[in-house]
Order: C-alpha cells, then sequence, then structure tokens
C-alpha cells in the first residue's frame, strides 16, 4: 500500500470536480423539463437489425430449460422462479444478467420454445423494472441491454400480441431516453463507449429515435479519440477490452449503410488500428497475451476479431505508446510489457509486470504470466496482480508496483489502482539478424536505490533466447547496508513439464514432446509451484523456474532459454 503523493491528490481532486460535474448534469437531463429533448416521435418499430458477432453457445437453453441459469462463472438455481426473482449468486452475475447478453444464446438454437421463452424473460423484466433504479439501470448496464435486445429484435418481436410489442418497444424507447440522459455517469472507459455506441445503434434502428444520431455519434468519437492510443491499444493498457470493443462498433457499420449513411472516418479509423493491435498482442497458441487485465479468453473469438482484419494490418515490433514490445523469430514469439502504469483510474486491473514477457513456440505458450483471474476466482487478484506472478524479477519480495489506497478514489473509480514504475526505458530493433530489447525500470529506485534493468536477445533462427537481468543504481556504485533477495520468475504454462538436471539447467517439455533447455550462470536454480489463474476452467497449478540470489547493489544474471537441435532440424 502506498500514501498518495502530490499527483495523485490533484488527480483525485479533478475526478471529483468532473464525477460532480457529471452527476449534476445527468441530473438536469433527467428532469421532466429536459428529458423530453431525447424522446423520439416514437419506438414503433425496429428499422435494421446489426448482425451479432459473438459466439454463441446452444447448450445454454438446456440449462435454462432445466431450471439453472449460468452467467459469469456463477449457475443460479431458479427453482421454479423467473431469474429476475432470485437472488443474484454476485454482483457480475446480476449485471450480466439484466445486460441481456445471453439472448444470443437461445436465438442460436433455432428452437420457437428457447424464442418463446426468451420474449416471455424479456416480458417479465419490463414489468419487474419499471422504476429506473438499481443494478438494472447501471448506464453500461442498460446499454448492453439495448444493444442485446436491438440484436435479437426478430427473434423477440415476432408473433407477439399487440399489447405486448407496444410493451416492448415502449421499454426500448424509455430506456433510450434514460440512457441518453444517464450515460455520463458511466465509470470512465469501455463502460462509457458501450452507452455511446448502444446510443448510435439505438438512433440508427429505432423509428423515430434519429434527430439525436448526430449528438451521439459525436460523443462516440470524442471518447475513442481519448480512449484509443495511437498504436491501436486502449489506455487501460489491456488488450482483452479491445475484442469486445470491435465487436460493438463493427455491427455500426453495417447499420450506417442500411440507413444510407456514410459511417464516420474516426470509427473506421479506430476500429482498424485496434484490430493491428490485437495482432500485434496474440501469440502462437492464438490467445492474447496476459498483461494488466487480460483474463480468460477463447482463440475462437480473437480469430473471429482479427478475421475482419483483411490480413492488410501493419504489424511494427513495437506498440510504444501502449508499452509493448513484440520480438519474432522463426517459430518463436515473444511480446513484453515496457510501459508504465495507465492513468489512476483506469488501473483497477493494472498488473505490476514491468519488464515481464510471454514466449510461444509454434502454436504452445511456453512462458506466460499468471493473468488476471476471472469473476469466479476474484480472490486470486491480489495474488495475480503481484509482480512475482510474472517472468520478471522481483526484489525483496516487493512488487515493481504498489497499490494506491484511498477510500475515495476506490470509491470514484471502482477498485485499488497501482502506481509505478514512474520511468521505464527502452530500445529494441535488430542486431546481426537477431531481435533485441533492451530496458530498465525504476520501480525499485525510491525504496532500494536501484534499477532492474534486463537485455532479451532472440536468435536469427528463433532458437535461443538469452537475457541478461542487472540490478544497479541509477549512477556511480552503490554497497547496500544489507544485501537484499531477489527472484526471478518464468512461469511455465500449465501443460509444459519441467524437469532439473543440475542446479543450473532444467528441461522443459511442450505438448508436442519438443524440449527447451532452460540454464543460468552463478545462481540458484530451482522449479517451484506456480498458478495459472486464466484457463476457462478455472485457476490451474503450473510450474516455475525461480533463479533466486541477493545483491548487496551491483548485480548481473546470465539466463538463456535453447531449443533443442533436433527439434529445430525436425
Amino acid at each position: 500500500m502506498s500514501s498518495l503523493n502530490v499527483t495523485e491528490r490533484l488527480k483525485i481532486r479533478s475526478l471529483s470536480v468532473e464525477r460532480l460535474r457529471r452527476r449534476a448534469l445527468t441530473r438536469t437531463l433527467s428532469s421532466p423539463i429536459f428529458r423530453w429533448r431525447y424522446a423520439g416521435a416514437g419506438a414503433d418499430q425496429i428499422l435494421i437489425v446489426p448482425q451479432e458477432l459473438r459466439a454463441a453457445d446452444p447448450s445454454f437453453w438446456s440449462e435454462v430449460a432445466h431450471g439453472h441459469f449460468g452467467l459469469a462463472s456463477q449457475i443460479a438455481d431458479l427453482k421454479g422462479a423467473s431469474p429476475f426473482r432470485v437472488e443474484p449468486p454476485s454482483l457480475a452475475w446480476a449485471r450480466e444478467l439484466h445486460g441481456f447478453g445471453w439472448l444470443r444464446h437461445l436465438a442460436a438454437t433455432e428452437e420457437e420454445e428457447a424464442a418463446a421463452a426468451a420474449r416471455d424473460l424479456v416480458l417479465d423484466w419490463i414489468a419487474l423494472r419499471r422504476t429506473p433504479s438499481g443494478i438494472a439501470y447501471e448506464p453500461e448496464i442498460v446499454g448492453r441491454r439495448l444493444i442485446s435486445w436491438i440484436a435479437q429484435a426478430g427473434m423477440l418481436l415476432e408473433s407477439l400480441d399487440a399489447r405486448s410489442y407496444s410493451a416492448v418497444m415502449s421499454s426500448i424507447g424509455q430506456q433510450i431516453v434514460t440512457l441518453k440522459a444517464t450515460w455520463r455517469n458511466a465509470p470512465d472507459g469501455i463502460p462509457r463507449l458501450v452507452c455511446l455506441i448502444a446510443l448510435v445503434l439505438s438512433d440508427l434502428a429505432v423509428s423515430g429515435h434519429d434527430r439525436q444520431l448526430k449528438d451521439a455519434q459525436d460523443a462516440l468519437i470524442e471518447e475513442l479519440s481519448r480512449q484509443i492510443l495511437d498504436d491501436g491499444g486502449h489506455v487501460s493498457r489491456s488488450a482483452s477490452v479491445l475484442a469486445d470493443l470491435i465487436l460493438d462498433l463493427l455491427p455500426l457499420g453495417q447499420c450506417f449503410h442500411s440507413r444510407g449513411r456514410q459511417p464516420p472516418e474516426e470509427i473506421s479509423a479506430s476500429v482498424k488500428k485496434s484490430l493491428g493491435f490485437l495482432r500485434f498482442m496474440r501469440l502462437g497458441d492464438g490467445m492474447l497475451a496476459r498483461f494488466n487485465g487480460v483474463s480468460t479468453g477463447s482463440p475462437a473469438t480473437v480469430a473471429t476479431v482479427l478475421g475482419y482484419s483483411s490480413g492488410d494490418l501493419e504489424m511494427p515490433s513495437a506498440a510504444r505508446a501502449s508499452g509493448y514490445v513484440r520480438l519474432e523469430r522463426g517459430d518463436t514469439t515473444i511480446v513484453a510489457d515496457i510501459g508504465v502504469p495507465p492513468p489512476l483510474e483506469m488501473a483497477t486491473e493494472a498488473q505490476a509486470g514491468a519488464l515481464s514477457f510471454e514466449m510461444s513456440s509454434r502454436q504452445y505458450l511456453v512462458l506466460a504470466n499468471g493473468g488476471f483471474p476471472g469473476p469466479a476466482d476474484q480472490s486470486w487478484v491480489s495474488a495475480a496482480r503481484a509482480t512475482a506472478s510474472h517472468n520478471t524479477l522481483v526484489l525483496a519480495e516487493a512488487s515493481s508496483s504498489r497499490l494506491v489506497r484511498h477510500p475515495q478514489l476506490e470509491a470514484m473509480i471502482g477498485g485499488l489502482p497501482i502506481r509505478g514504475p514512474d520511468n521505464i526505458f527502452s530500445e529494441y530493433g535488430d542486431e546481426n539478424g537477431q531481435a533485441v530489447l533492451n530496458a530498465n525500470h525504476d520501480g525499485y529506485l525510491k525504496r532500494f536505490g536501484l534499477i532492474h534493468s534486463r537485455r532479451l536477445s532472440l536468435s536469427a533462427v528463433g532458437d535461443t533466447l538469452e537475457g541478461v537481468d542487472a540490478l544497479r543504481p541509477p549512477k556511480g556504485q552503490l554497497r547496500l547496508k544489507t544485501d537484499l533477495p531477489y527472484a526471478i520468475h518464468f512461469h511455465l504454462h500449465p501443460d509444459c513439464r519441467c524437469t532439473l538436471g543440475d542446479r543450473t539447467v532444467c528441461r522443459v517439455k511442450l505438448p508436442d514432446g519438443r524440449f527447451w533447455i532452460f540454464s543460468a550462470k552463478d545462481v540458484s536454480l530451482s522449479i517451484e509451484e506456480s498458478i495459472f489463474y486464466v484457463d476457462s476452467a478455472g485457476p490451474r497449478p503450473s510450474l516455475q523456474i525461480v533463479l533466486r540470489g541477493t545483491t548487496f547493489g551491483e548485480t548481473d544474471v546470465h539466463w538463456s532459454m535453447r531449443a533443442e537441435s533436433s527439434d529445430i532440424l525436425s
């Protein structure tokens, strides 16, 4: 934990003022005097239905038919009741329930019984939620619900009697008006973007609401320009949020064309940049590198999103604005974290992984950070955010970033942000055919007076990775009063096996039978237990190679990973 510095105190004051301003504006716009501005000529029909790009699971209907409702890794036993009338097993479950993203699973069955159940559930929600309050009316949840109802309008409105049809359309109209007045209260980041995407989609798809389209469109463009960095990454430094964002943005282009309008170039440019960044962050296993909030995911989802890139995306060796670098030679790919934490308001899931990296060989992940636990495994979050859960050096058993605890800040942003390192230097490029990264960070400077430096060098054919981790003072010489322990962690993917040769060598076996040899000089090497937090079935036990020693103020540790020659020649 860490007390606030002057910059952070000013930041909190600024966030507080902005929050009060947004709330005051929302209250004003929500008053009867102003709400009429957002009402359309009437929401009596859905003009266009956007394509649903998210994967659907038809087996969800089988669970529902048997009285179980599984969302956010939690299952509620309905015991014959409506899911809207039972005690939610978790907050995440309740938010997914009221967001209605699960409608796509019922639609995927193409069974009339499932469609009828979907219509009944929507009507039940309308009957129970006449007062706009609680989780169901959090701005992001309203946005998610509008997107889902409009995307599944064909299923929801089919065969409805006139009274039920009117109830659904009236609710959609009321929710649009509510969201237009309240979207500014959504948490900064993706939640606010979801609200604005929902508003643009609603103005395009719902009759009588397109006169407000320009305002929603301009607000969305402004948020995209603020949140999407020049290299296509998101300001939170999480790659996984982009995949979901793109799945929401892509159907907008179709909707613009269907209404005879040209999609704004700014939206198309944001999508193209973000697709390039996702390809940059993708390793050989098809997944996104696990940094700064990347949690469980599906290679199929990433592949689906990248399928819209048409294969014409440029992929540079580094994403400087987002703070990542990619080293790639032969069948070996490495992605490393060379960035400082995101702004405080975006750092509640950021992880202390400065100079950590992940490595894949062909389609297999070899070295993997712990990742960010899913909604059902939140007890692991603190451990997963720590530096020790990343492939990098830990000094004196302390993380290179520090948690910032402040009740007002936590209440405003919904969690604990991290601070530091303040400065990370990096340079990367080609040296005689090798892909090389040199970087350092000051996350341990104020506490211990030392800079952590790391050099990674990947051979021209990708069969050897050589590394040097160093601890040094920023200038001159330093002799610590007490030697400090350090540990350099190399977490293996759970599908890899590892056996110790001697105290400085071990063999890592990949699922396809190939071996990589890990070795180190003048340091104690051990194989220890680890945890991989982002498996779809929940946290999995794994192994890690750990190099341990002590530093008196100046230390160099040389290590390498080498593919056995027979593997490269086969």
